[in-house]
């Protein structure tokens, strides 16, 4: 026990007297939690669109009131031909088309009925989907106004009335959502990429032989290794939790002490996969190209910034023994709902062994490169 506390003691002033890593360390994912927060959200605003109002009326003057009083929309440009609007798509500079016919006020007032075309710029899918939701939404509280104000009688009625509530968001607040992700994310990152280039670094400068003609046995030189980027890991986490309850008033309505559970097996496994990346590799550079393509895949694949429920099934059914996605799923149950142990338990089970896994691959493989 003496042999691992004086290899950790190393190891800590080895970490604190590197100028180049007690930014990646400390000030990184501070720049990084509050940066992506807020910048990584499927939120569309501002969303600059084209007017070709032909009928020039009262009713057509108002619903296009109605966009630019929204919090979405700005009013890019008015003009009276589609083909000179469609320019602006070209350009970039606009996102929606709204098409206006002649005579769309009197036919409603006739016919009860009439009809808006929205041309949407949808380069980006989902994006579209959003703004065509937005728009609707519009046109559809234009529609009942109207009705309401008027003596208009429309040809069919909802006799439905439908009442929602919003579980777990309510506010419908995006960074709510982002937040335990980009948590995970940079535990993640820590324990993987620093792990893997702290060991590779002795490789570099020639001190990984004099450590292995050493009496230190290899499990103190692996926990002397590791272990400090446990510390450092649920350190971050720990301050990333409170940061996000003060700063973004993200809620955690779970047991912090489950987290930090969950968060202590998890450790295991990124740093499992950090050694064994170390032992493949030969210089920091290397390891940090394949800790990034992992990272990468696991990160894209775990659920942070994409459903994994909206993925094929060959693609959730990998996302399965991703334990990015496992943990991802783990923190916003324990923080948006609140759920107990039982709830977490399957992806507690799933840390235990792979991490065990990976550290037995690691420790194997590491013997054989001496």
């Amino acid at each position: 026990m003496r042999t691992i506390l004086v290899i950790l003691k190393k190891e800590f002033l080895q970490i604190f007297r590197n100028r180049a890593m007690i930014p990646l360390i400390f000030f990184m994912p501070i720049f990084q939690l509050l940066i992506l927060s807020n910048a990584a959200t499927y939120e569309i605003k501002n969303i600059k669109f084209n007017v070709v109002d032909l009928d020039q009326s009262h009713f057509s003057r108002e619903l296009i009131s109605k966009f630019t009083a929204s919090n979405y929309f700005t009013l890019n440009e008015v003009s009276f031909s589609v083909e000179n609007s469609e320019e602006s798509f070209k350009k970039y500079e606009a996102r929606l088309i709204i098409y206006i016919p002649k005579d769309f006020e009197k036919d409603f007032r006739t016919n009860g009925k009439s009809e808006v075309q929205f041309l949407i710029n949808a380069e980006d899918g989902s994006a579209a989907g959003i703004i065509n939701n937005y728009a609707t939404n519009i046109v559809r509280q234009y529609n009942s106004e109207i009705i309401t104000k008027s003596s208009i009688v429309p040809e069919k009625t909802a006799l439905i009335n439908v009442e929602f509530m919003n579980w777990y968001n309510p506010e419908l607040d995006y960074k709510t959502y982002m937040v335990p992700g980009i948590l995970v994310a940079l535990v993640t990152m820590i324990g993987s990429f620093l792990s893997g280039m702290n060991i590779v670094k002795e490789k570099e400068i020639g001190t990984i032989e004099q450590l292995n003609v050493t009496p230190i046995k290899k499990y103190q030189f692996i926990i002397g290794k590791l272990m400090p980027f446990w510390f450092i890991g649920i350190g971050e986490l720990i301050f990333g939790l409170t940061l996000g309850f003060f700063v973004f008033n993200v809620p955690l309505l779970g047991s912090p002490f489950l987290i930090l559970l969950l968060a202590s097996v998890y450790m295991f496994v990124v740093l499992g996969i950090g050694l064994l990346i170390s032992t493949v590799t030969h210089t920091q550079q290397q390891a940090m190209f394949i800790a990034w393509f992992f990272m990468v895949l696991f990160m894209l694949m775990g659920g942070i910034f994409t459903p994994v429920e909206s993925m094929p099934d060959w693609a959730q059914t990998i996302a399965y023994f991703n334990p990015v996605a496992q943990f991802n799923r783990a923190m916003r149950m324990i923080m948006l709902k609140g759920s107990q142990l039982k709830d977490v338990l399957p992806a507690l089970y799933f840390f235990v062994i792979f991490s065990v896994v990976i550290m037995t691959l690691a420790v194997w493989r590491y013997r054989k490169s001496e």
